[in-house]
């Protein structure tokens, strides 16, 4: 059935929308089998140019790069959610003197690259080791997206929610807290996902400032002539290592939202059974 928005199309358009998908996909393999030519006629699959990966002390080296990134991303993480949760509510209060400080803090720290922050941070403030920079950057940076995140995902449920919910003698944090939220969160959770994703890939940002993670350690070994300056080497398997964590991060929250959805089916069910006993 078309929609007052959309018309569904017809066999002519659907004929030419595969016509442009063939297209479309034809060019990319074209374009990524014209990458790996380059790539082999340069000899960057060389065996010598992979000899590296066999060393033990490199990689027990990549390895605690990776838990450097990890760490920086778990902290991040867990005091951004944090951050942006305080903030959200700051926003989303009644009284003025609480929504007003926190929507300017949420727009400043928005408006701010955050490499700049790192770089106040780091060289500025003189935090000391380069992880807390690092962090406090991904904290406040990220924070205030999440703010905004959870902001427009309360605010995007119906009216009739929160109304019902006060008439019957909720307060304003239960309403928050037991109808609000959990709807919200399942609206919430792609784009939080998303900004996961994008923090992660922030943590990279962290080698401007000798923090040793995986893009500084791949640097730093992808100069050694001995290997023959394997950068474009140690580019692929950094990158396969983010493709990854990125992928696992996907899939976790895409175990938790069914599961939540099964939880979900659980206490309707439950729900149907008290209203039918009360019935009877």
């Amino acid at each position: 059935m078309n929609t007052a928005l959309f018309d569904f199309p017809g066999p002519k358009a659907r004929t030419r929308h595969r016509l442009y998908a063939v297209v479309g996909i034809s060019a990319i393999v074209a374009f990524v089998a014209f990458v790996v030519w380059r790539f082999a006629d340069s000899g960057q699959f060389e065996a010598r140019r992979w000899e590296w990966i066999q060393y033990e002390a490199i990689q027990v080296a990549l390895l605690e790069a990776l838990l450097n990134t990890l760490r920086a991303f778990a902290a991040g993480a867990v005091l951004a959610l944090l951050f942006g949760a305080i903030m959200a509510a700051g926003r989303l209060s009644d009284h003025a003197i609480l929504r007003v400080p926190a929507t300017a803090i949420v727009e400043f720290f928005r408006a701010v690259p955050l490499v700049i922050l790192i770089f106040v941070f780091h060289y500025g403030l003189s935090l000391g080791s380069p992880f807390y920079s690092v962090v406090l950057g991904l904290t406040l940076y990220n924070g205030a997206v999440f703010a905004e995140i959870f902001r427009a995902g309360i605010l995007s449920l119906p009216r009739g929610q929160s109304e019902a919910a006060y008439a019957v003698g909720m307060r304003k944090t239960q309403v928050m807290n037991l109808v609000l939220l959990p709807q919200g969160l399942r609206a919430m959770l792609p784009v939080i996902v998303s900004q996961m994703v994008v923090l992660l890939k922030d943590t990279a940002l962290g080698f401007l400032i000798t923090y040793e993670e995986l893009l500084r350690y791949a640097r730093y070994l992808g100069s050694f002539a001995e290997f023959g300056r394997p950068l474009v080497q140690l580019t692929f398997v950094v990158a396969a290592i983010y493709i990854v964590m990125c992928l696992l991060l996907t899939w976790l929250a895409n175990y938790l939202g069914k599961r939540e959805r099964r939880s979900k089916k659980h206490v309707d069910h439950g729900d149907i059974l008290d209203k039918e006993v009360e019935r009877v």
